[in-house]
């Protein structure tokens, strides 16, 4: 089941990405998948992720980010962070972190890397709570220094429609 968005979002594809459905490609929880054209095949695809949620709590960005590590380890995988930043300013706080993900894919180990980018925007809807949206990158480790540029200029078109 598509997890929706708790802030509409307006956002720009790089070249090179197209769109799938989350329940189609194994992502149920995303709100919105983009498959890394040149990288379909068997195996695993590069993708990018959207998913976000409701935060009424006072955790912050870095406990957030904490919770997902734990996930991604929960689910079977060995996760390490890697680095991690706090972007932004305290009117709409971020942040980033990059992990090493050690997997399996069907009967292979995967070394994979993921760039998470945490956004936290106010809910003009529900003004006691927050939202917090999560930008998402999962490319093959030897990979992920040629996408980053092109996740980096997704980031910045993302906006709130609010």
């Amino acid at each position: 089941m598509v997890t929706s968005m708790p802030v509409p979002l307006n956002f720009r594809l790089p070249d090179g990405w197209t769109p799938a459905r989350p329940d189609d490609v194994g992502a149920p929880g995303a709100a919105f998948v983009a498959l890394r054209t040149a990288s379909q095949g068997p195996g695993f695809t590069t993708n990018i992720t959207i998913d976000g949620e409701h935060r009424s709590d006072e955790v912050e960005l870095p406990t957030i980010a904490d919770e997902s590590v734990q996930q991604l380890a929960d689910a079977g995988s060995q996760v390490s962070v890697l680095k991690r930043t706090e972007v932004g300013d305290a009117e709409s706080p971020g942040l980033t972190q990059l992990l090493k993900i050690v997997t399996m894919t069907g009967d292979e180990v995967q070394d994979l890397t993921q760039c998470q980018v945490y956004l936290e925007m106010p809910d003009v809807h529900q003004p006691q709570h927050r939202a917090v949206v999560r930008l998402v990158l999962t490319a093959p480790a030897e990979e992920i220094d040629g996408l980053l540029p092109q996740f980096q200029l997704f980031v910045d078109s993302v906006r709130s429609k609010n």
